[in-house]
């Protein structure tokens, strides 16, 4: 019956209605309190669970930096990639079009500013044979009497300029400081490079600039190039260390310029601003990764040459299809550059060297690990 039945006078009607208004009143606001309670108690568990949920997954990267970290330094790939593969299976599934940076170039055009002595030779030679099968010009910049490697501003955009200019599809290679194009207005190429463990690297170069053919070729491309000291071409990597010679001296914070600074990777990737030149510093580092993860489609690694071989096909395959092929075919590559007079080094003068390459050491996990969450992404 409602308040509108005829059987109730009009103060009945009146009454009754009042009564059912205040308690409908009531019972809104008791219905609200009871809302606002219960979203209360949702926040709070949620919140709760997310910061549970953070604290675990903060443990689990820590967890995983310090795996790969080991695995980095001990060589052990297959650790690495079962660790990683591991994490991605329990807390994210990794897509390799959000680790790729080839859709962001402008141009069919590879800018490979190589890093000396990682492999560099064996890899240029290889996209030399691949621009014959896969239709693609091939640039190399010239042998230089002296290399520089950090430029000017105006250099850097003398030579962005002239490699916007080439042809494409195409490759250019010059070993140089990271260019980018962008901040000349110019259509960014597609980055690539390659490292190395730091410490190996350093005594390969080492032992590279004292080889007989290194300067049987330099005095051909530079006659007038005068030929060393014995007693410094005599002189092994383990002496110099212990000895404390300058060019085996690797002091936190020290400047040097020219490729004569072959002790750093990060300067490579780094730029040719000032703060990219101090040694081991905590700011190139910094640097250093931020240009690998926004500008690289690739940062291969020597040490996992197959790895480094199977993503740069998958990432970039407009170049590099074949290149496995290539590699592992009847070509030789593995022999190139490949130094007889290099002896071995004993581990404890190797220690010596790694407690004052920290960082250095530091960017070439961080460019491994990379390297593998990108071949992991294809699900291969």
């Amino acid at each position: 019956m409602t308040c509108s039945d005829k059987g109730y006078t009009r103060i009945n009607i009146l009454s009754t209605c009042s009564r059912s208004v205040e308690t409908a009143k009531h019972k809104r606001i008791f219905i609200s309190k009871r809302t606002s309670e219960l979203v209360a108690l949702m926040a709070i568990s949620s919140t709760l669970f997310l910061f549970l949920h953070t604290r675990d997954l903060h443990t689990r990267l820590r967890s995983l930096q310090s795996v790969t970290n080991s695995a980095s330094t001990s060589g052990d790939s297959t650790a690495m990639e079962n660790d990683i593969d591991n994490f991605i299976q329990h807390d994210q599934k990794l897509e390799a079009y959000s680790l790729n940076n080839t859709g962001h170039a402008k141009k069919e055009l590879i800018f490979f500013n190589r890093v000396p002595k990682v492999g560099s030779q064996t890899f240029m030679e290889i996209l030399r044979l691949l621009s014959l099968r896969n239709q693609f010009v091939f640039y190399q910049d010239h042998v230089q009497r002296v290399e520089t490697i950090r430029l000017a501003e105006t250099e850097q955009l003398r030579v962005a300029s002239m490699v916007s200019k080439y042809d494409t599809p195409s490759v250019f290679i010059k070993h140089i400081s990271f260019v980018n194009f962008t901040k000349f207005y110019l259509p960014e190429p597609i980055y690539i490079n390659l490292v190395r463990d730091p410490v190996e690297r350093v005594i390969s170069w080492y032992y590279y600039i004292r080889a007989p053919w290194y300067y049987v070729e330099r005095k051909h491309a530079f006659p007038d190039t005068p030929l060393p000291d014995p007693n410094w071409l005599k002189k092994d990597f383990e002496t110099c260390v212990l000895r404390g010679d300058r060019e085996c001296r690797y002091t936190q914070g020290e400047k040097r310029e020219g490729i004569s600074d072959h002790r750093r990777q990060t300067m490579f990737f780094c730029g040719h601003d000032e703060e990219c030149t101090p040694f081991n510093s905590e700011g190139a580092l910094e640097r250093a990764k931020r240009s690998v993860e926004q500008q690289y489609a690739v940062v291969g690694v020597l040490e996992d040459f197959n790895v480094t071989l199977t993503v740069f096909e998958h990432y970039i395959p407009r170049f590099f299809k074949g290149a496995s092929k290539v590699y592992y075919g009847d070509m030789g590559l593995h022999k190139i550059n490949h130094n007889a007079f290099k002896p071995l080094v004993s581990e404890a003068v190797k220690d010596i060297v790694r407690k004052n390459f920290t960082r250095e050491i530091e960017f070439y996990q961080f460019c491994r690990q990379r390297l593998y969450r990108q071949r992991l992404a294809l699900n291969l």
